[in-house]
């Protein structure tokens, strides 16, 4: 053999050598091929916006549920599959009447607000609000959609467009976690005199509920360290969105990429990430929820199908698709200062330029408005990761909020941040302080 062709043995040779860890790093890496195809598919227009309840979010269900079976992931213990259902309610009035002063009041100018099958009550019943023609409707919207007694509102005429954009935004059933509703209802009536003297009224209504059942899609992959299987980590987004909207330029359909398919996404590629890591010693929960846009329901059922004392962390996943405000590479964390979770977090990033902040939006009580909160008020360390710069977020809530508007590149380095970040906990070398308990915000 020549002198050149044992040169160029060895360095075949070496080069194969130098590429089989790279080849191995690449396995093990979150995988941006799947983030872009999971967004992509979560947030398409054959999806409607994944409302609540809709055929769009069963859609979405059975998509996400088939990925978790890809990845091989297994149901949570107990559960027969993937798709976690519970029952959701929803009451429609199907029948109201309302008489001021002894006139009846025409149809178009009433609205009534109940979860109870029959209504029937009078001024001894009840109490009134009147509204003149300047006074602003949305000031007493919390009495209207959450009465605490009986209770008629009456309109001044001048009041039109304001009935009208309350009928058009309330007017549709709203789901609801609990069968029996609230025990109280409210009635709007759109007067057609100018404020007239109301001595004498009657409500007369009916409503008929239906069960709809709603989805959460839940995976789990089992610890390797016995001795840790009663110590959790949770790693979450929410699946649902606002569905079909009012359009725009002709767009009905609230895509809803980045909040949430996008923290959906991440849960997703977290899952494959971690299985094919095959080292975490605490059992991991990957959970897409349902029902956040309208209460948090999904949530809410999830948290008491496990201890809450069994759960080590819970990494929420909220709206991670743009840039924030600290710039390209970082991420906030809401709840910062109520456990070392944060710091924990950061300690994992050492030598990289990924960094975590404090949440720069307080006012905006973000701890409290998503997912991790139902969780975060029993103790759990439960904390939301985003990126979304909220107050001047134009495209938050809109038919605009698609996929083209995203950064998919810095949102795959979010979540590379988050799964190293995160290995700490996995592995059972961290463990975050738990957060003080403390009733929910309004």
């Amino acid at each position: 053999m020549s002198n050149t062709m044992r040169i160029s043995l060895l360095a075949a040779c070496f080069g194969a050598l130098i590429s089989l860890p790279a080849a191995a790093q690449t396995k093990k890496a979150v995988s941006g091929a799947t983030v872009r195809r999971v967004l992509t598919t979560l947030a398409a227009d054959d999806m409607q916006g994944r409302a609540t309840g809709q055929p769009g979010q069963l859609k979405a269900a059975e998509f996400l549920a088939t990925e978790f079976q890809r990845i091989g992931l297994q149901p949570l213990p107990g559960a027969t599959g993937f798709l976690q259902e519970f029952p959701a309610y929803q009451s429609a009035v199907t029948s109201l009447a309302v008489t001021l002063n002894g006139a009846p009041v025409p149809a178009g100018r009433a609205f009534a607000f109940t979860t109870q099958p029959q209504l029937s009550w009078t001024e001894r019943d009840s109490v009134k609000v009147l509204l003149g023609p300047a006074e602003k409707m949305q000031a007493h919207y919390r009495e209207i959609l959450r009465p605490s007694q009986h209770t008629l509102v009456v309109l001044d005429p001048a009041q039109a467009a304001a009935f009208q954009a309350l009928v058009s935004q309330f007017g549709q059933p709203r789901l609801r976690g609990e069968a029996a509703g609230s025990p109280y209802a409210s009635v709007v009536v759109l007067a057609e005199a100018p404020m007239p003297k109301v001595n004498t009224f009657r409500v007369a209504a009916s409503a008929a509920t239906k069960t709809v059942t709603l989805r959460n899609v839940v995976g789990y992959l089992p610890g390797r360290d016995p001795q840790r299987a009663a110590e959790k980590v949770i790693f979450s987004g929410h699946y649902d969105h606002l569905g079909i909207i009012k359009a725009v330029a002709g767009d009905s359909i609230a895509n809803g990429a980045d909040d949430d398919a996008s923290g959906t996404t991440a849960v997703v590629a977290l899952a494959e990430y971690f299985k094919k890591r095959k080292n975490n010693a605490r059992p991991l929960i990957f959970v897409a929820f349902t029902a956040e846009e309208i209460g948090g329901f999904g949530a809410r059922y999830f948290s008491k199908q496990l201890d809450p004392k069994e759960i080590v962390a819970m990494f929420n996943i909220e709206m991670i698709g743009k840039e924030a405000k600290f710039g390209p590479k970082t991420a906030f964390i809401t709840g910062y200062d109520k456990s070392d979770f944060g710091p924990l977090l950061q300690a994992n990033l050492k030598g990289t330029k990924f960094k975590f902040e404090p949440d720069p939006y307080p006012e905006q009580n973000l701890f409290y408005r998503s997912d991790n909160a139902t969780l975060a008020q029993l103790g759990v360390p439960a904390h939301t990761i985003s990126t979304d710069q909220i107050p001047t977020d134009k495209l938050y809530h809109s038919v605009d909020d698609e996929v083209s508007s995203l950064d998919v590149k810095n949102m795959t380095n979010v979540i590379s941040a988050i799964a190293r970040s995160a290995t700490g906990i996995v592995s059972g070398q961290q463990t975050p302080t738990r957060v003080a308990p403390e009733p929910a915000r309004k």
